[in-house]
């Protein structure tokens, strides 16, 4: 099953430029989508963020954050 990102498109913490190549290059599988809101106002003023197969993972900065994501990025299932 593919992965799906979602970020938000008014977060002041994050850089969408050099935010989503890294997603990309994190899981190559995942459905990158920028929304306008994601109804994450409270932490999203304060942190980064990003939300990976519906789990909100924040951290300080954009880097925090994409190590902490990691552990939710589901591998791709090899099939014989």
């Amino acid at each position: 099953m593919a992965n799906v990102i979602r970020i938000c498109d008014k977060c002041n913490h994050i850089s969408r430029k050099s935010l989503i190549p890294k997603l990309r290059k994190m899981a190559p599988d995942a459905e990158i989508r920028q929304e306008s809101c994601i109804s994450y106002c409270g932490p999203c003023g304060k942190r980064a963020f990003v939300s990976i197969n519906g789990r909100y993972v924040s951290g300080p900065s954009e880097e925090e954050v994409l190590k902490k994501a990691e552990a939710f990025v589901k591998q791709p299932v090899s099939r014989p």
